[in-house]
């Protein structure tokens, strides 16, 4: 019997150490920060207008992990030959597909602060039907639907893309949706909550 009530006791408090927090279901991390790398990655977003979101305050219970993370992230903002539109509208597709609300609430938010069309960002993800989506666009999200949708890119959607793209630009995008895939999973088993406050990630160039 006392071993059952020491069980009880237990299951309680694991419980209670892992109770959603206020941005996702693991427990916040204590406030100001301590670790340096979350304390420099603070101090960064800040200088760039940007802010430390929902996201970060969750993977930064592993700040190595955060941080290898966002070079990535940072590479793909800030680093990459196709264009800033182009690109929001492979996160964007890529987060619908997932079903992400988290990634796409923050990049319905960069997309409007770079004023790209309301009307075409809203169209992404029935771009299909959609008028409004050029031929080169089209080629992109439809290799975009189809990587992200199992990986197995038909040979015939792979030609249309390529015939607009750069090896070099194919390697951007494709990278693209793989991190946003897979931030999209993470997002949703943590559950990362959206942010209600306006906090961006960094911004980058449009």
């Amino acid at each position: 019997m006392k071993k059952f009530g020491l069980l009880i006791l237990s299951s309680f408090l694991v419980g209670l150490a892992f109770a959603d927090g206020t941005y996702s279901r693991l427990p916040d991390i204590p406030q100001p920060f301590t670790d340096p790398i979350l304390i420099k990655e603070q101090a960064s977003r800040l200088a760039s207008g940007g802010a430390i979101i929902n996201l970060q305050l969750t993977t930064g219970h592993a700040p190595k992990i955060m941080e290898g993370t966002l070079g990535l992230a940072r590479a793909i903002r800030l680093e990459a030959e196709t264009s800033r539109f182009l690109r929001e509208l492979v996160i964007i597709r890529t987060a619908g597909i997932v079903g992400s609300d988290y990634e796409l609430n923050q990049h319905y938010a960069l997309a409007s602060a770079c004023k790209y069309p309301n009307e075409k960002i809203m169209a992404i993800q029935n771009w299909k039907s959609s008028s409004l989506f050029d031929e080169k666009e089209k080629a992109m999200l439809a290799f975009v639907d189809e990587m992200a949708q199992g990986g197995d890119v038909k040979d015939i959607t792979f030609e249309a893309f390529s015939k607009f793209f750069t090896p070099k630009q194919i390697v951007e995008i494709s990278v693209t949706v793989s991190s946003y895939y897979g931030n999209g999973l993470l997002t949703k088993a943590l559950k990362i909550k959206s942010e209600t406050d306006g906090r961006v990630t960094f911004p980058g160039k449009c």
